[in-house]
């Protein structure tokens, strides 16, 4: 191995003919066993034959595979930290037809050398946001309307479902001779897309008349549209408007402070007083805004580590090449290689420089990490749905089939390995605690 500079280096492997003979006549009489040839038993083909049709298959083969496993050996021998993956950098100098001896020229590049003491010299703010009044209402006022029941309304209000029967019209607003008539439809203006739509319907009572254009509502999504119109998707591109008459509306009646609403929210018996549901509430917050002050450190934690690492280098040449090279879709090419690795720049340096915090403080994920992070997975897409309660083994149950979707499992291995990096930092330096309101803590971001 050659260094030809701090991040860059030439690896040369030599082979010379009495390295790889043996090797290419054991793999000429696999050859011989797996294709077999007319007159002759499977592994009794003569070695003559063999060499003139597979004589340079299975040198090449040989050869390959010598020279990878010889590369591959120095570089975890000598524990060399290298990103990308070797170049060959002479393939136009090898000559498979002529040469008996060969040698491999292969471009490394190096990963940058830094060192970052993780302890209590280093100074990291942690902000803890109060939960106050404001916060309790809204989430109580987000309760109560989830869980409501539908009711019928005096009048249409942001969350009404309105029920009726609709009229095409002609431009002079007329009904429409052989027009799309409907007895009955149901329409949701909240979900409208055309807010002068949704406008039209609000404070209207039982009996009144709208008129609408149902196609400005969606814009003129035909599948929405057929649905509204009770008709077929190919009949259902109409620009006309429409007349609505009201016949039902359908409110949300919010949910009143009684002990199905409690058990409801919460687990049966889990909360039986008012004072305990408020409690129960300030807590629900808090781990929501845990969540934001963990994410907050994240942030504050990469900052202040970049700046101990300082400048980074990196063999940038090395990896632009390299990753043409592994680009399979034709996505990059010469010509945007530059602007390509500019983008990727700062999100390599973070890679390598949480790499270091990782050994650094010798995180190590075990398997009831994996499953701890998968559950936490599972319950906040539980959540999505509004199965806020879920029993611990059916959320188990589901995390372990996350963990069995290989895509999903090595992006659960990566959450993990952060997540525990983020808490050993978080042990090891000196945490500047901070308490703040949410506009404070908003304004930190201000500026991003």
């Amino acid at each position: 191995m050659e260094k030809v500079d701090n991040v860059n280096g030439i690896i040369t492997v030599s082979l010379a003919e009495n390295d790889y003979q043996d090797k290419v006549k054991k793999e000429l009489k696999l050859i011989g066993q797996r294709y077999p040839e007319k007159g002759f038993r499977p592994g009794h083909v003569p070695t003559a034959l063999l060499q003139k049709k597979y004589g340079k298959e299975a040198l090449v083969e040989v050869v390959n595979r010598e020279v990878y496993d010889a590369l591959m050996k120095h570089i975890q021998d000598n524990k060399l930290n290298i990103l990308g993956e070797p170049l060959l950098a002479n393939a136009n100098e090898i000559d498979f037809n002529a040469d008996k001896d060969f040698t491999f020229k292969f471009e490394i590049g190096f990963g940058p050398e830094f060192n970052i003491a993780i302890d209590k010299n280093i100074t990291i703010p942690y902000y803890n946001i109060k939960v106050d009044d404001e916060m309790v209402k809204k989430q109580d006022e987000a309760l109560c309307k989830r869980f409501g029941k539908q009711v019928p309304g005096e009048e249409v209000d942001a969350t009404a479902l309105v029920k009726g029967s609709l009229v095409e019209l002609n431009e002079d607003g007329s009904a429409k001779e052989d027009g799309i008539s409907v007895e009955s439809t149901v329409v949701s203006p909240q979900y409208f897309r055309n807010e002068e739509q949704k406008v039209l319907f609000m404070g209207k009572k039982v009996g009144d008349e709208v008129v609408f254009n149902p196609s400005a509502t969606c814009d003129g999504n035909t599948s929405e549209l057929a649905s509204m119109l009770n008709v077929d998707k190919d009949k259902a591109n109409v620009a006309s408007d429409f007349k609505m008459t009201i016949k039902e509306i359908i409110v949300v009646k919010n949910a009143e402070h009684n002990q199905e609403f409690f058990d409801g929210v919460f687990g049966k018996d889990v909360v039986t007083t008012e004072e305990g549901y408020v409690e129960k509430i300030k807590e629900m917050i808090a781990a929501q805004l845990k969540n934001d002050s963990n994410y907050r450190f994240t942030i504050d934690t990469e900052n202040v580590l970049r700046e101990k690492a300082g400048s980074i280098e990196l063999p940038e040449e090395f990896l632009k090449k390299w990753l043409l090279k592994q680009d399979k879709e034709g996505k990059r090419s010469p010509e945007t290689i530059d602007d390509d690795f500019a983008k990727m720049r700062s999100d390599l340096e973070w890679q390598l420089i949480k790499e270091h915090a990782v050994k650094e403080l010798g995180v190590k994920v075990e398997d009831a990490d994996l499953l701890a992070v998968a559950s936490m997975v599972a319950q906040q897409q539980f959540a999505q749905y509004g199965m806020m309660n879920m029993p611990e083994d059916v959320v188990k149950k589901y995390a372990k089939e996350i963990l069995d979707n290989e895509d999903y499992r090595q992006r659960i291995i990566e959450r993990a390995v952060e997540d525990k990096m983020y808490n050993g930092i978080k042990e090891a330096v000196n945490v500047e605690e901070k308490d703040v309101t949410s506009a404070e803590f908003n304004a930190l971001f201000a500026s991003k």
